[in-house]
């Protein structure tokens, strides 16, 4: 035998000796070795592989030293996206998401006779630090990103390899050939006190928590520096698949941790909320005296089936939840109360205070919320204060030390004048609708009556306007926004199209090739889908699901601008509180003068309007109309009798007492007819049924078939790369022929959409048979419908 080949097997033989090793310390807490014998093995292999370059692997246990520097991140799409988890803060928070999991599972719930159905929930403590997502390829890593927003993160490949307890390679076997893991990259406490110890030493700058220093640490462009840092990781889940795996949440974690993988010491199952409530107060207990931060628990339904079946939110699964900790509180002082303007003009007050740390961060601003919130706490300017980082992230003002206020102490007063355009300020008006009267009630927002006019209004306005899922103009950041504005280059969004090459490049950060790229942005921004439209116009409570039901259920913008409040509650999803904040909108004159402006001279052409939706065609009933007129006493029995016996609303207000005793009770009757005898009342009826036919809803017009949508009632599945189109317009095109669009694959599905790199979904839907297209025969079937 040869020295390489003799040099080879040792070689081998003590990778297989030093993952063994890793794998008991790291990932079993058993370590066999003293730290010296694993020095001794690392030292040797290190020289042979000195000796013998060409033996040098990927995998090798002494190729986490880091690399050469990197100039910039590159950017990595996450095939599966890495949603956030929604909070609860309170043990009746927890209850309300069992409920819904018992709900969305259709399983009996407890009562006073019995206990109902026990969910099993996986149970981990909640890591303070960073999420990254491992890609293993026939169990080699390949790739570690950041979760970024959730669907675009950065390759930080170099520096995750440099994590002792990350496998380079994958143990034993029976993994499946893709397997994205996911997890929480954080520093132990005593991993960050010598870490600030040495920055200490070398004068450099120390971190406020191990948080930040992880997520520093982790994000640095040389990987020798990430690697001369204390990083951990800790794996709670998993992405990307290509493979079987089992059929639980544990299972997996187990199964992960089999193949080298460390998972948290503290996972435990529960069967019920009970349990999760049991173990949530013993980890809080025991919280101090962790190796490592936690800011709460995560609670998952243990069963993938079960996840499948509740399936996901627009940015969170329904069947996980992080449990957060109490904040964590401190005393400071109250030096002033500042107000800010917001996109819809609220002035918010903001509490301005003495620099205090609270859990690791100084804190010297914290949110009031609005003036009822300051009157509550009976708060003056000067008081000290008990500050708390609500869920661990936003400072708020929780109590005033009344024992320590000094006498000095100022009032908080709401200013009169918009601390920004000088404008008046007002409260808001709450307007409480019900049978037959209209309560009026202050309000807790005050407003600036500026609109565009006040500054701070335009700018927020216009970073809605063109933020990415609005008219999606690219190059156009907050900095570059507030230079506009502050220039008096745009007063409006319509002046975006407006905007000339001399105007652009006098600007900070511009220069040929970038205001050249600005204006050829703005321009590609004017065939805007007509949901897009209506969502970056910034309507109060009108997000982008609002925006779509109008956009599919009106079809046109004329529609939409010309609806009633109580034609409005006709759509899905809309109430009359939501509905007036529509027309309201629509009927300002500024806001018209916007519109005609970004329609007219700036050429802005909507695209996707077409005719009403035809599920709302005739959608209307007589009945119905009498109950939105909200008359006293009538509900939608008493709606119903009045229909059926005057078939008509002239037929109805022209009513006599007879007619209307035969049909109701005297209480309601009399009701009726006082109704329709007050001014105003009958003409306003009047014009919603005109309303009705003019917009083809009306209970005499022509019923379409709701077949005209050739995938209503259908649900879709998009998963994998879609190469020709965004999976965001695959999603809004699939929309639009009345299909829905889901992000979990389950026996209900009609079709799923798999492009390169479709994973687990895909593995789904083949063994339960679905209907499955690639994306070529996906564009075809587009094609057929007209898209």
């Amino acid at each position: 035998m040869t020295d390489a080949s003799v040099a080879a097997q040792r070689i081998l033989q003590l990778r297989s000796e030093l993952d063994e090793h890793n794998y008991r310390y790291h990932v079993l807490d058993e370590p066999s070795i003293p730290d010296a014998e694993y020095d001794r093995l690392y030292h040797e292999l290190k020289a042979l592989e000195a000796e013998h370059p060409d033996l040098v692997t990927a995998d090798s246990p002494t190729q986490r030293v880091g690399s050469m520097a990197l100039s910039a991140f590159g950017q990595v799409k996450h095939e599966v996206p890495m949603l956030s988890l929604g909070n609860a803060f309170e043990e009746t928070d927890l209850l309300d998401f069992d409920r819904r999991v018992h709900e969305g599972l259709d399983l009996p719930a407890g009562d006073l006779f019995g206990g109902g159905a026990e969910v099993e929930y996986s149970c981990e403590p909640k890591l303070d630090g960073l999420a990254v997502s491992l890609l293993y390829q026939d169990g080699l890593l390949v790739r570690g990103a950041t979760r970024g927003d959730g669907t675009t993160g950065e390759d930080i490949s170099a520096n995750v390899r440099t994590i002792r307890n990350i496998p380079l390679k994958l143990k034993g076997e029976g993994w499946p050939a893709v397997l994205e893991v996911r997890g929480e990259v954080f520093m132990a406490k005593a991993g960050f006190e010598a870490l600030n110890a040495r920055q200490l030493e070398q004068g450099a700058k120390t971190f406020a928590n191990p948080r930040n220093a992880a997520a520093g640490s982790l994000r640095q462009l040389d990987s020798k520096i990430t690697a001369s840092r204390p990083l951990e990781f800790c794996c709670y889940g998993i992405g990307l698949v290509e493979g079987d795996l089992p059929a639980t949440h544990i299972g997996i974690l187990e199964a992960l941790k089999k193949w080298g993988m460390p998972i948290s010491r503290e996972l435990k199952l529960a069967k019920g909320v009970d349990e999760c409530l049991a173990y949530y107060r013993d980890i809080g207990e025991r919280r101090a005296s962790l190796a490592y931060e936690i800011d709460g628990v995560v609670f998952k339904v243990n069963s993938l089936e079960s996840q499948r079946e509740l399936g996901f939110r627009a940015r969170e699964p329904r069947w996980a939840i992080a449990h957060k900790f109490p904040a964590m509180e401190e005393m400071t002082e109250l030096l002033d109360v500042e107000f800010q303007v917001g996109r819809t003009g609220a002035v918010t007050p903001v509490a301005r205070l003495k620099p205090v740390k609270v859990a690791g961060v100084t804190v010297s601003n914290a949110t009031l919320h609005n003036m009822d919130e300051v009157a509550r706490l009976g708060l003056m300017i000067g008081d000290t204060v008990i500050i708390r980082r609500a869920g661990d992230v936003i400072p708020q003002v929780v109590q005033v030390v009344l024992d320590k206020r000094p006498e000095q102490a100022r009032a908080v007063h709401i200013p009169e004048q918009c601390p920004v355009c000088g404008s008046h300020v007002e409260r808001t008006q709450l307007v409480k609708r019900s049978k037959g009267k209209e309560t009026l009630s202050e309000g807790a927002v005050y407003r600036c009556v500026g609109r565009l006019s006040c500054q701070a209004q335009l700018k927020q306005a216009i970073i809605h306007f063109v933020s990415r899922r609005a008219m999606d103009i690219e190059g156009l950041g907050d900095k570059t926004i507030e230079q506009l504005v502050d220039e008096s280059l745009i007063a409006s969004p319509a002046d975006l199209y407006k905007l000339q090459y001399a105007q652009i490049i006098g600007l900070e950060g511009f220069a040929e090739v970038s205001s050249n790229k600005l204006l050829q942005a703005i321009q590609s921004s004017k065939k805007p889908a007509l949901a897009r439209f209506i969502y970056a116009l910034g309507i109060p409570d009108v997000g982008e699901e609002t925006a779509k039901v109008l956009a599919r259920s009106l079809g046109t913008l004329e529609r939409i601008q010309k609806a009633l409040p109580e034609v409005l509650t006709y759509l899905p999803d809309i109430g009359l509180e939501v509905a007036y904040e529509i027309h309201s909108f629509f009927e300002d004159e500024h806001n018209q003068q916007v519109i005609a402006s970004l329609l007219g001279e700036c050429g802005l052409e909507l695209q996707d309007q077409s005719e009403l939706g035809a599920g709302f065609t005739a959608c209307a009933t007589l009945a119905g109309l009498l109950d939105k007129l909200n008359i006293p006493f009538v509900g939608p029995g008493g709606a119903q009798k009045l229909a059926e016996r005057f078939q008509s609303l002239e037929a109805l207000a022209r009513a006599d007492w007879l007619d209307m005793r035969q049909t109701l009770p005297e209480k309601q009757a009399n009701a009726v007819r006082e109704f329709f005898a007050a001014a105003g009342n009958l003409e306003k009826a009047q014009a919603i049924e005109a309303q009705l036919r003019d917009f083809g809803m009306h209970w005499q017009s022509e019923k379409k078939v709701v077949a005209g949508l050739p995938l209503a009632g259908q649900t879709w599945v998009l998963t994998g790369t879609l190469e020709a189109m965004s999976r965001d317009v695959a999603k809004e095109k699939l929309e639009s022929l009345g299909a829905k669009v889901a992000g979990s694959v389950s026996a209900k599905t009609s079709c799923v959409v798999a492009g390169p790199g479709a994973g687990s979904k895909l593995a789904k839907a083949n063994e339960l048979g679905l209907n499955v297209l690639d994306e070529d025969q996906f564009l075809q079937a587009l094609k057929g419908y007209g898209l």
